[in-house]
């Protein structure tokens, strides 16, 4: 069944704000097996220009996945969760998330298409702070593999 091209162009709203904590940070640096300090030690971060610990690049990924399941878990959308594979991922940041930034998520969906057999969703999230200043731009391109694939 092919996904519904009348999404393309919704928009969806935060639906909470995300405070980012020290400990999320290392235990998500932990899991990716990066062990840089800046992601780690107040000290180590503020030698190197930032008002605390950051986040890695990928870290986004935790607020990311949930606005990006709402989407998916439309049954009006018309996607078969059991076929969807992620094809890409990508972040364009405006500055790095440091603990302590309360983010907030709103989410696009930016393109359906059909190629080979295969429906491709492209979603964008744009991430700002507590006051409403851009962090990051993500990108995740989703594949709804056919029937034949």
């Amino acid at each position: 069944m092919a996904l519904d091209q009348s999404f393309i162009g919704r928009s969806y709203p935060p639906a909470s704000t995300y405070e980012v904590g020290r400990e999320k940070i290392r235990e998500f640096a932990d899991a990716i097996g990066d062990d840089n300090p800046v992601y780690r030690d107040p000290e180590a971060a503020r030698a190197a220009g930032h008002p605390d610990v950051i986040a890695p690049p990928t870290f986004l990924t935790v607020i990311n996945l949930a606005a990006i399941n709402t989407i998916v878990a439309d049954p009006e959308l018309g996607l078969d969760y059991s076929r969807m594979v992620h094809g890409d991922q990508s972040f364009q940041y405006t500055r790095p998330v440091h603990a302590g930034d309360r983010l907030r998520l709103t989410t696009h969906v930016e393109d359906i298409m059909a190629r080979a057999g295969n429906d491709f969703l492209t979603v964008r999230a744009e991430i700002t702070d507590a006051d409403g200043e851009p962090v990051c731009t993500t990108r995740a391109q989703l594949v709804v593999r056919g029937e034949g694939a």
